[in-house]
């Protein structure tokens, strides 16, 4: 399984509006080593899907799901990140969320993917039980 990395020249999409989240990677989200934790990109990634969830299916949503997470480059101190997030599939009650995130380097225009992975939410009513997601959009 081979997995493709983008260039450096690669630009962010256009195609998926704008980002849901846009942050900057701060010296407190490091890991050991001194590159951005993958963790905090994983937490951001969830909130970003879970913000799409809950404006489709109009209410709570609970992560059921995160899978296909591939990282592609590192991301460190002082890059501006950027998490796209949209909807690939819609169910009865659930809902699967692509993900992608990009960085831009501090002091540069230089973009690149630097991970993506694709989420499942549940729609939860306030029964704390899944609930169907609305008919329209």
């Amino acid at each position: 399984m081979t997995s493709e990395v983008p260039s450096a020249e690669a630009v962010q999409p256009t195609d998926r509006g704008p980002p849901v989240i846009r942050t900057v990677a701060m010296p407190t989200d490091t890991n050991p080593a001194g590159d951005i934790f993958g963790g905090w990109l994983m937490a951001h990634m969830d909130m970003a899907a879970g913000n799409v969830a809950a404006r489709r299916a109009r209410g709570r949503c609970a992560t059921i799901s995160a899978e296909a997470m591939t990282f592609h480059r590192p991301v460190f101190v002082g890059d501006e990140v950027s998490f796209y997030a949209w909807i690939v599939k819609t169910g009865r009650t659930s809902m699967g969320i692509q993900v992608e995130v990009w960085r831009r380097e501090r002091e540069g225009e230089a973009t690149m993917k630097v991970t993506e992975g694709l989420f499942t939410f549940v729609a939860i009513g306030p029964d704390r039980r899944p609930r169907p997601i609305p008919e329209n959009a």
